[in-house]
This record gives C-alpha cells, sequence and structure tokens, in this order.
C-alpha cells in the first residue's frame, strides 16, 4: 500500500477515535469547557464561585432528598469512572487474553463495551458480542474475567436483546453480615406476592412470593433454612393475628418449629407426631383444597385471602423424613400423594407449600419440579445445584456449594431461580433468633408464656 494512502487512513482512524472519545465523554468535557471558557473570559474567581454554589446545592440536595442524590448523581458519576477507569481501559487486553477476540484476515474483531451501571458493592457491564457468539463462551472464562478486571465474581446474564449479555462484577461481598430480624409491618403493608424476609446482593429487598407458587428449600445442616421459614412466618404475622392467614406447621424434627408451637397451633395447626399426626394434616389440607376448588370452580380465577377463606401456607420443616426417610412404608405413599395434590393444584385456591430438606437427590424429593420458586442454600456438592435450582444454574453463577459453612458469615446465605426466570440471584435471609420467635409469640398470644410453650 502506498505510504501516503497509509498516511490517510491512519488520520482517518485517529479522527474517528477523537470523535468517538468526545461523544462518550461529552459531559464532563462539556462541564470543563464551560468552567475554562468562564475562568478566561471573566477570571479564575468566576468558575470557582460556580464550583462552590454547586457543591453548596449538591449538600442542600443531600439534606432534603438523599436517595435522589444517589439515583441522579453519585450512580452514574461512579459508573463513569469505573467504565473510564476499569473497563475500557482494561477491556481489550483482558479479553485478548480470556479468547473471547476473534482475528480474520489480520483484523480483530473485539466485543462491545455498551454500558456500565456500577453499585455500592457490585457493576453491571452491558456487552455487545461478536456475531455468531454465545453467551456460554462468557461463561467458560467467567474465572478469566474476574482475575482481569478486579472482582472476585463474575456471572453471566441475559442482556435486554438479542447479541448482548450483562456481565456482574461483584467487587465486595455485600452479605458477608447477619442481617437481623427484620421489622414486623402493619397489615395494609403486607403484600402476599412479594414478602421482605432479606437482602439481595446489590442492597435491595429480598421479596419472597407466596401467593400462587410453592417454594422448595434446599441447604445442608447449618446453612440456615430456618432464617428462611421463620424470616416468611414474621412476614405474614399481623396477617395470621388478623386472620387471613393461617400457618399449618409439620415438624418432624421436633426443633425449628417448635419455638412456634402456641402460635401456629391458635391461628393454625401443627403436627410432630411421626405415628401419622403429620401425614394427617397433610391429608386434611388436600381435602379441604379440593373443596375449596369445588367451590371456586367457575367463579374465579384468582384467590383473594377472606376470612372465610384464609391463605394458607403449609410449612414442612424436612420434607425428605415424608417422603424417603418415614419407617413405615404406608406414610410416606400417603405423604407423598398429599403433598403432590397440594403442590400440583393448591395454588389457584390458596394454598402454598413452603418445603425444606437437607438431602437434594432426586430419589429424596421427586415432587421438586412440582415448586415453582426454588432457594438453594449452602450445599454439600457442586452437583446438587442444578438438583435444586435446575440444569445451568451453576453455570451461571449460582455457586451454592462455595458458600462458608461459618455461620456469622454463610447462614442464610442461598441463591432463588423463580419460575419466571431463569437466572439465580444471591440472596441472604434476616436472622430471627430465639427471643425475636419468643417476642412473636408474646405479641400474638399475651395470655401464653412464651418460654413454656416453647
Amino acid at each position: 500500500m502506498p505510504e501516503g494512502l497509509v498516511l490517510i487512513v491512519n488520520l482517518v482512524r485517529a479522527l474517528l477515535r477523537t470523535i468517538v472519545f468526545l461523544v462518550r465523554n461529552i459531559v464532563p468535557l462539556s462541564v470543563l469547557s464551560g468552567l475554562a471558557w468562564l475562568g478566561y473570559r471573566f477570571g479564575w474567581l468566576v468558575p470557582v464561585l460556580v464550583l462552590a454554589l454547586v457543591l453548596v446545592g449538591l449538600s442542600v440536595w443531600v439534606v432534603v432528598d438523599r436517595p435522589a442524590v444517589v439515583r441522579w448523581v453519585v450512580r452514574p458519576a461512579r459508573s463513569w469512572w469505573r467504565l473510564v477507569s476499569v473497563y475500557r481501559r482494561d477491556w481489550q487486553p483482558v479479553l485478548v487474553t480470556a479468547g473471547l477476540t476473534k482475528t480474520h484476515k489480520g483484523r480483530e474483531y473485539l466485543p462491545s463495551l455498551v454500558r456500565v451501571r456500577s453499585g455500592p458493592t457490585s457493576d453491571r457491564v452491558l456487552v455487545r458480542m461478536l456475531k455468531g457468539q454465545a453467551p456460554d463462551a462468557w461463561e467458560r472464562v467467567a474465572v478469566n474475567l474476574a482475575h482481569g478486571f478486579g472482582a472476585t465474581l463474575v456471572r453471566v446474564r441475559a442482556g435486554d436483546r438479542p447479541g448482548r449479555i450483562w456481565l456482574e462484577f461483584v467487587r465486595r461481598d455485600a452479605l458477608a453480615e447477619p442481617i437481623p430480624a427484620l421489622p414486623i409491618l402493619a397489615p395494609s403493608d403486607i403484600d402476599l406476592s412479594g414478602l421482605e424476609i432479606g437482602r439481595q446482593e446489590d442492597g435491595s429487598p429480598w421479596r419472597l412470593r407466596l401467593l400462587g407458587t410453592h417454594v422448595l428449600i434446599a441447604g445442608a445442616t447449618g446453612a440456615g433454612k430456618g432464617s428462611v421459614i421463620w424470616s416468611t412466618i414474621r412476614a405474614v404475622l399481623p396477617l395470621m393475628l388478623g386472620g387471613l392467614v393461617e400457618v399449618w406447621a409439620v415438624d418432624p424434627k421436633r426443633m425449628e418449629l417448635s419455638f412456634g408451637r402456641a402460635l401456629f397451633e391458635r391461628y393454625g395447626r401443627y403436627r410432630d407426631d411421626p405415628k401419622g399426626g403429620m401425614v394427617e394434616l397433610l391429608e386434611a389440607a388436600a381435602q379441604d383444597m379440593n373443596a375449596r376448588a369445588e367451590r371456586f370452580a367457575g367463579m374465579t380465577r384468582s384467590f383473594t385471602p377472606s376470612h372465610e377463606f384464609p391463605f394458607r401456607v403449609v410449612v414442612v420443616d424436612e420434607l425428605a423424613f415424608l417422603t424417603a426417610y418415614c419407617p413405615e412404608r404406608d406414610l410416606r405413599k400417603r405423604a407423598e400423594s398429599a403433598l403432590a395434590v397440594l403442590t400440583s393444584q393448591g395454588r389457584s385456591v390458596g394454598y402454598c407449600v413452603i418445603g425444606a430438606q437437607q438431602d437434594a437427590r432426586k430419589e429424596v424429593n421427586n415432587l421438586r419440579n412440582l415448586f415453582p420458586d426454588r432457594i438453594a442454600l449452602r450445599l454439600d456438592e457442586d452437583e446438587q445445584v442444578d438438583m435444586v435450582l435446575g440444569d445451568g444454574a451453576r453455570d451461571r453463577g449460582a455457586l451454592a456449594d462455595q458458600i462458608s459453612s461459618v455461620p456469622d458469615i454463610g447462614a442464610g446465605v442461598g441463591f432463588v431461580r423463580l419460575e419466571t426466570t431463569p437466572d439465580p440471584v444471591r440472596v441472604r435471609a434476616a436472622y430471627v433468633s430465639d427471643h425475636d420467635i419468643r417476642a412473636m409469640v408474646a405479641l400474638a398470644l399475651p395470655d401464653v408464656d412464651a418460654e413454656g410453650a416453647a
């Protein structure tokens, strides 16, 4: 190629890069240019006064409406800074090293960095993949990307359109410290389609849906299943006292739920008899559910709790005992049949089953596919993650087998996979202590000695 033509091509490339830089950074460049013009036109004191007035205005805004300042000023500024100082600076070398670029006829093709949204503990980076590239290619090199950009973990999420993905870079663990029991809300503030029981990794509330679904909780011993169960009961307590919600508790272990036995017996039911009492409760629930279905048939397609037909939450603390470990075969078959009826037909008539189990194997609980929403707390083996959350969940970042076994760090931490989305979300349930449970019983039953009831 002639030297003159090479010079022209390089000049055009430099011009295009300059234009792209100006467009990408138009806001900070415009501000700096404006201050420089004011200093040149009126002297250096004017831009200093302008900056001082801006700082005073921001200070007043922070006092009046701090969340708005965070949303409109702090987050955009932090996102721009992370974009410039971290991701755009190291984008090409990291992707080349990770093998995410392609070279064809001497030309390098690089995935495009579209946008960065930075939060207190993580960054979400929107990427336009190369033509013909799939998200699987990024999932396979997630560890490379994490080390390349200084993150502890990277998750690959679906993008806003085909050909795009979100990369979630976790900078620090926002769930490393226990969350105290959440306040008990007024009945009018409680939504059964989104009960606040903890916090998500991005700092937002973790809201668990009960209305119109069933929930499966799986986790090893000490993983914090009780935190999820009791946070949920605590969230619906005001509706229990008002007669709109009943909790039917099945307690094979006779340890976790026994602290609230008096509460359940007054505002629901409680059974811990391994010789048939627990199975009878499940069968009674299935029978009542069928009666409701006959009553509502042809009248309504959505359930609204009422005093005549309260929303019933059936909590089974250890599913495996009823479906696999119970020594009497007849009781196992009856329990499995009742649970199958409740989980397959109960959603539309105001029944929700919350089942907890330690063993994630299919032969222990072959009803897990009837639970639309699932929570995986700390698990012993990596293959158990997909057993609980579904195929591919671990590849999408649900590393439940890597959750710490230290209670203060890992108890109550897990991953949620909802019926409406395949992407698991990392969460932590609030810790409801024995004292908190006794206080709940005392609030609901002031005439009962909570210590004696426990």
